[in-house]
């Protein structure tokens, strides 16, 4: 599942920590969705859709 995490927090310089803060999770879960080892749970990825304004659908592509 692609998805375009690490650029859009990168480009509010946010660290993966200010952006696991943010979503109620660790660190460590951010980096592993960034680097497509863990599919986001849906409750979560609504979440991080949400947080950056844009359609679930645009955030995790297949």
């Amino acid at each position: 599942m692609k998805n375009p995490l690490r650029d859009l927090h990168g480009q509010l310089n946010w660290t993966q920590a200010d952006l696991a803060k943010r979503l109620g999770v660790s660190r460590q879960t951010v980096n592993a969705i960034e680097t497509e080892k863990y599919d986001p749970s849906l409750p979560l990825a609504f979440k991080i859709a949400k947080l950056f304004r844009k359609p679930v659908e645009e955030m995790f592509k297949t």
